[in-house]
């Protein structure tokens, strides 16, 4: 072949790649990416194209999502040259099962201005570096959604997930939907459906999910928005009232009563604690919990607002409601959570569920289960407390679908009406109060800084080692006071340690901070 017969077949090289589509798929693992993949390239081959798809794995818990490419161009009877892996800048259309892995794909450079639809859901699954903050970590949703539209030709967001959720299926039909919706393939709608109907399971609430999904990309509010989400259903109200006999119905209102008495701003979050509080044990906790309150309000003033009384009402709560084994085994022994679990999995009437639970008990968590006089008895014998220690502190995997399994759990739930007088609750409670007439005797003194102090008790939280640190750290901020109690920022150096407290879940945050006041 001679060089001008050479530069020939280039030039028509390079017009052929201008037909081919570049479509990029991030799907984190369980999503169905490989589903969408194939209906995309099964979808692109009954409409004469040809096709082709490659996939990169990523990272297991969602430290990563897998990265599927599909190219395509119409079938002119020539072999198409196509790429292994989508190049920044040169995507036409990029699917995105979760809302920062968009922003991932925007910041990678595969979605463009000026060429790329952006097909993305809504809703949030956290990533490892979020779930490992001890406080917030969390990313702003609502930043990425803002900017998603300018970052791409046309945007199509909105909770894809909760399409597939409701109807019975899983989010890479909804996303197949929207890529339809969308326009950005010159294919019939029928031509999708048919696809998903080859595909031959759960065709009914794939092409349920489908069309709904499909409808909402068309509506204009979808396709030419910086992002919208799907409205959000309103919460029904929890009844303020109690099933039982009268006379605990009769205890129930005379405790909403108490609340009324209270200050009105402080209603709402009391109202909370109170139902938290009979939930986590029984109306006379209600009782107590109201106590607390009482308490802390004849120490308070309406010329704040009544600032002091409101915070306690929700970290007083959070403080008696505490995450003990009991607390533990009956979340996971609830008929709504496992309700929720098969709802979640989109479990059908011909499957059945096999749920397995890891529990980990230490010694400590176990002696904070035992009447208090024989729990001191084990902890004040390091002998007898390793002995222990040594044959419970394991891993363990319960089967709750089993018989045996689930009333392993159950019998520890039942104690429940024992709580009272175990070790954990007399620590729990002993806690709670010195931290409360700590708040107490500074806020004559220092109203900001006592508001601060009960905001500190958000760093104690969750159950074995995570409690144990966030003790740890509450215990450090709150050292302290010895050297803020006499300056006039105490309440917002207060602040600045307890936020430095939750950055991190080795505490260095908080010990560079503490190190900064002693300099002071």
């Amino acid at each position: 072949m001679d060089i001008d017969t050479q530069w020939q077949a280039l030039g028509t090289g390079e017009d052929e790649t201008r037909t081919i589509t570049k479509i990029a798929i991030f799907a984190v693992g369980g999503q169905g990416g490989g589903v969408l993949t194939d209906w995309i390239v099964n979808l692109a081959e009954a409409n004469g194209y040809k096709a082709q798809s490659t996939s990169v794995a990523g990272v297991a818990q969602r430290t990563g999502a897998t990265i599927y490419y599909v190219e395509m161009a119409p079938d002119t009877g020539k072999a198409p040259v196509f790429s292994l892996s989508p190049a920044q800048g040169d995507v036409d259309i990029v699917i995105c099962a979760e809302l920062m892995e968009a922003g991932r794909a925007v910041i990678r450079g595969f979605v463009t201005a000026d060429k790329t639809t952006l097909i993305a859901s809504s809703h949030r699954i956290l990533a490892v570096s979020e779930k490992i903050v001890p406080g917030k970590g969390e990313q702003d949703s609502d930043v990425v959604l803002s900017r998603l539209g300018n970052a791409s030709q046309k945007l199509v967001a909105f909770n894809m997930e909760e399409v597939a959720a409701d109807n019975g299926s899983v989010i890479s039909s909804s996303l197949f939907g929207a890529l339809a919706g969308s326009g950005a393939l010159p294919f019939l709608k029928s031509t999708y459906e048919d696809t998903i109907r080859k595909g031959g399971k759960g065709v009914k609430a794939s092409l349920a999910s489908f069309n709904a999904s499909f409808e909402h990309a068309q509506s204009s509010a979808a396709a030419g928005s910086a992002g919208t989400r799907r409205p959000e259903q309103p919460k029904s109200e929890k009844a303020l009232t109690v099933r039982g006999p009268e006379k605990k119905r009769a205890a129930w209102q005379l405790l909403l009563s108490r609340i009324e008495a209270l200050p009105k701003q402080v209603h709402e979050m009391a109202l909370a604690g109170l139902r938290k509080a009979v939930e986590f044990q029984d109306l006379e906790y209600g009782e107590e919990y109201l106590n607390h309150l009482e308490i802390v309000l004849a120490s308070d003033t309406e010329n704040c607002n009544w600032e002091f009384t409101r915070v306690a009402a929700k970290y007083i709560a959070n403080a008696m409601c505490y995450d003990d084994t009991i607390r533990v085994a009956d979340i996971k022994t609830q008929k709504t959570r496992l309700q929720r679990v098969e709802r979640e999995i989109g479990l059908g009437a011909e499957n059945q569920l096999e749920l397995t639970e890891y529990l980990h008990p230490r010694m400590e968590e176990i002696c904070g289960t035992l009447p208090v006089r024989l729990g001191k008895w084990v902890e004040a014998r390091p002998k007898v407390f390793n002995w222990l220690d040594r044959r419970v502190n394991k891993g363990r995997r319960i089967r709750t679908h089993s018989v045996r399994g689930f009333l392993s759990l159950w019998l520890i739930s039942s104690l429940k009406p024992w709580r009272r007088s175990f070790l954990r609750h007399e620590i729990e409670t002993e806690h709670l109060q010195n931290w409360r007439d700590l708040a107490i005797k500074t806020v004559h003194s220092d109203y900001d800084l006592a508001v601060e102090i009960l905001t500190c008790r958000r760093l104690i939280k969750g159950y074995s080692d995570t409690h144990k640190r966030g003790h740890t750290k509450f215990d450090r901020v709150l050292s302290s006071l010895t050297l803020l109690r006499d300056r006039k920022d105490a309440a917002d150096w207060l602040r600045r340690l307890r936020e430095a407290a939750l950055l991190d879940e080795k505490g260095e945050a908080l010990e560079g901070a503490l190190k900064t006041i002693q300099t002071l």
